[in-house]
């Protein structure tokens, strides 16, 4: 039997208005399924009117304007729905889905889905739980004395993986999804025995001795930035009394 990083994967991600999953919004998204390596993937994307105006800086970095997404994006609520509809297929038949700092894109669609659903993430996946493979966390555990910058960009220098049209949902999540294969293939003596369910459940250990890690050293360095340990999806924020 292939192992999982030679069968199916799907990968899912965003881009934004800014970089705080408690209040900035998706602008737009893509779900890449492929069934086996070198096959032509199945692409879903969605674009979206966030109802709030988007940063100079954040168009800067995916080119989507405040004029391109009144004009040719969708309302945000009917596309929370099949995004979660979709990433809920894919944990229904067991596919691993490949998410680049899973963290943040899959707590900002929670966020999106409590903001314009009065639902959350949690309830679709209540009858399957999504398989979430992270490159970031792989990568930043199998190679971890590794120096230098871990982005996708990085990752896809790193392992040789083409990434085309940078910052295009679709583009980075196909990319994501070949640095997983190529992570798994590399290290294949330490991965390949594990099933993606055991291997989700070690991410979340690996990525918070990661988060304790970096803590340590911000508070070294004197920087008062906080990292949350947890994965794939942050926890909600207290209701303030």
């Amino acid at each position: 039997m292939a192992c999982w990083y030679e069968g199916p994967l799907a990968a899912f991600d965003t881009e934004t208005t800014g970089v705080d999953v408690e209040t900035d919004r998706i602008v737009s998204a893509a779900l890449v399924v492929q069934d086996a390596p070198g096959t032509r993937p199945r692409v879903v994307r969605w674009l979206v009117n966030p109802g709030v105006p988007v940063p100079a800086g954040a168009t800067e970095v995916h080119g989507l304007t405040d004029d391109h997404l009144q004009r040719h994006g969708r309302w945000p609520a009917p596309v929370m729905y099949e995004v979660a509809e979709a990433l809920a297929e894919q944990a229904r038949v067991g596919r691993p889905l490949v998410v680049m700092n899973a963290p943040f894109d899959l707590t900002l669609l929670d966020r999106e889905l409590r903001r314009h659903r009065a639902s959350s993430l949690g309830r679709w996946l209540e009858r399957a739980p999504l398989l979430v493979l992270d490159p970031w966390v792989l990568d930043k555990h199998l190679d971890r004395y590794r120096k230098g910058r871990r982005t996708l960009t990085d990752l896809c220098a790193h392992y040789g993986v083409a990434l085309e049209g940078a910052h295009d949902a679709a583009a980075d999540a196909m990319a994501a999804l070949e640095v997983t294969r190529a992570v798994g293939r590399r290290f294949a003596s330490r991965l390949e025995r594990l099933s993606p369910g055991e291997l989700h459940t070690l991410q979340a250990v690996w990525h918070a001795a990661q988060a304790r890690g970096l803590q340590a050293w911000f508070a070294r360095t004197g920087t008062e930035e906080v990292v949350d340990p947890a994965w794939p999806l942050r926890p909600d924020l207290p209701t303030a009394a």
